[in-house]
């Protein structure tokens, strides 16, 4: 009887333990992806400062309920509004590179974050190149079984502010 428990035992143990093994990978894969998720924004952010903005179309998600709060202290509710900014971003040509660093990565089953700083340098309105170093929030959901951007969120850049607020004066 002994040798039957303890047969028993081991088996629900091996088991349980691949169980364990199969979730563990499987979160170990899902970081991963949130990872490259997380560099081809960076890098399709990049294309936009040259005027490409197909790259960053579709890192996105194009539902309503996606957000932006970006560098110049704009706050952006749905696809449109991002999408807009965007495009406007990439007409500028702003050149430039922003890449991320310290990047901690966090996944849950539909949605993940992405936390790092933003290093690098862009132009200001007077084409002054100016550094950049501020820290950023990236959330994804999957859809469709791949990793798309639903919020972006920045610190504040005060040369961007400050177009801003001339622009909205104006």
């Amino acid at each position: 009887m002994q040798t039957k428990i303890l047969a028993l035992s081991t088996a629900l143990f091996l088991v349980a333990a691949a169980c364990f093994a199969d979730t563990a990978d499987a979160i170990a894969d899902e970081t991963k992806a949130v990872e490259a998720a997380t560099t081809q924004f960076y890098a399709n952010l990049n294309a936009m400062f040259s005027g490409d903005i197909d790259p960053m179309v579709e890192t996105w998600s194009h539902a309503d309920d996606v957000t932006c709060l970006g560098p110049t202290g704009e706050f952006l509710v749905g696809w449109d509004a991002v999408r807009e900014s965007w495009e406007a971003q990439g007409a500028l040509h702003l050149a430039g590179k922003i890449e991320p660093y310290h990047t901690h990565v966090v996944v849950g089953d539909n949605l993940a974050y992405s936390q790092c700083y933003e290093k690098g340098n862009n132009q200001d309105a007077e084409g002054r190149t100016v550094k950049v170093s501020i820290r950023a929030t990236n959330v994804f959901r999957k859809e469709n079984g791949r990793w798309k951007m639903i919020s972006h969120h920045t610190d504040l850049l005060p040369f961007l502010i400050e177009e801003t607020l001339t622009k909205s004066t104006d």
